[in-house]
């Protein structure tokens, strides 16, 4: 039997983050990143119609502040219509497209803690007896930001001690009465604690259900034994990149990557140990290939191995190759059934920047044919070529 130390896990870093915990609310990347993308595009809609809800009981407090409690003071309109509103429309904007992905959280974040502290200024202007009453809409504006703006918790968390800070200072400064500010202060405090929990819930539902859509995905996407891209994803995902990369005019290259003498292993040591080789094998090919976007690795059939990279210069494409063979060598997984010694990986690879009329198979056929000339020139080795120009490593 091989004596090969283990790989690492080969379990899936959804897996592992599902089975560890995220009690600190935040995965690892690229997993954060990727959640963050699918609650902001997920949330969008719910997000538009709350700030729109925002509006309505801005306009509905404006005419029962002047209606019920008939204030006078004219800064509480100076703050509502030159502050408040003008916040409300700047957020609204926000939501639309395409402003939304690059501007939407920072609006917010900064948008909900001048709407806060404007709710003070309107409680420190409002007439006296009526303080306490306007004041206590801040715990309105509290819960807003944790359950109705599409923040995560540590956002609205920090915005909510920004109007409690601003508050206080409203306490501080002689603006309301010190009982006043104490009270109002107090239940603030109490709100965001209470709120603080109920976010943490929420946000904690929302990660575990993202994470469980990944598995999802994932069993359907991968590869059994390998945990690489299984054909089927990987025809759909390379046909993707070939059309994006006719239109950016970018490059694309193929790896073909062959387990040498495998039938040879699986007979001498065991249908169980050529799995678990396998399985070393994917390992190193996904490290040395890497994980920049854009790039990915399948199982192509039986020990064949496929992987696709997005704009690499033919020498980027060449370094690459060689560091597959490279790693794959350096497992030292022992193969006395031939005169290598130790397993090892042919590579042919190609470089391609496609034209509309070219054909992705036409360049699969490339890196093929470049993968067989590595096994006949020896095997353990690379080929990379770029349109009818070989290198060899």
């Amino acid at each position: 039997m091989p004596s090969a130390a283990p790989s690492q896990n080969e379990e899936s870093l959804v897996s592992r983050v599902l089975a560890q915990g995220y009690g600190r609310l935040r995965f690892p990347e690229p997993l954060e990143s990727e959640f963050r993308t699918d609650y902001r595009r997920n949330a969008l809609r719910w997000i538009r119609m709350c700030v729109y809800v925002a509006v309505g009981t801005s306009i509905g407090f404006a005419i029962i502040d002047h209606w019920v409690i008939h204030a006078h003071n004219v800064i509480p309109d100076v703050v509502r219509f030159g502050l408040q509103f003008p916040v409300l429309a700047v957020a609204l904007l926000a939501t639309y497209q395409p402003f939304y992905t690059r501007w939407y959280e920072r609006t917010v974040q900064v948008g909900a803690a001048l709407f806060g502290i404007g709710t003070i200024l309107l409680a420190s202007y409002a007439q006296p007896d009526h303080t306490a009453l306007v004041g206590a809409r801040i715990l309105l504006v509290a819960f807003f930001v944790f359950f109705m703006l599409g923040m995560r918790l540590v956002q609205a968390l920090r915005t909510n001690v920004v109007i409690l800070a601003a508050l206080m200072a409203a306490g501080f400064a002689g603006l309301m009465r010190p009982e006043v500010a104490t009270y109002l202060s107090f239940a603030l405090v109490c709100a965001i604690i209470i709120g603080t929990a109920g976010a943490y819930a929420l946000e904690h539902a929302n990660r575990t259900s993202f994470l469980e859509r990944r598995l999802l995905v994932e069993i359907a996407e991968l590869d059994g034994l390998t945990r690489l891209l299984n054909r089927q994803t990987f025809e759909s995902r390379v046909r993707d990149t070939w059309r994006r990369a006719v239109s950016e005019q970018r490059a694309v290259t193929v790896f073909m990557i062959d387990v040498d003498h495998f039938k040879l292993y699986n007979d001498h040591y065991g249908h169980q140990a050529g799995d678990e080789c396998l399985r070393h094998v994917a390992s190193a090919v996904r490290s040395a290939v890497g994980t920049r976007a854009g790039d990915f690795v399948a199982r192509y059939g039986g020990e064949e191995i496929i992987a696709v990279v997005f704009d690499r210069t033919h020498g980027e494409a060449d370094e690459i190759a060689r560091r597959i063979v490279a790693e794959v060598a350096a497992l030292g997984i022992p193969h006395e059934s031939c005169d290598c010694t130790r397993v090892s990986v042919s590579v042919g690879a190609a470089t391609q920047i496609p034209s509309i009329a070219s054909s992705y198979d036409a360049i699969v056929r490339l890196a093929d044919g470049a993968l067989y000339t590595a096994k006949r020139q020896g095997r353990d080795r690379s080929i990379a070529v770029e349109a009818r120009t070989a290198a060899v490593a």
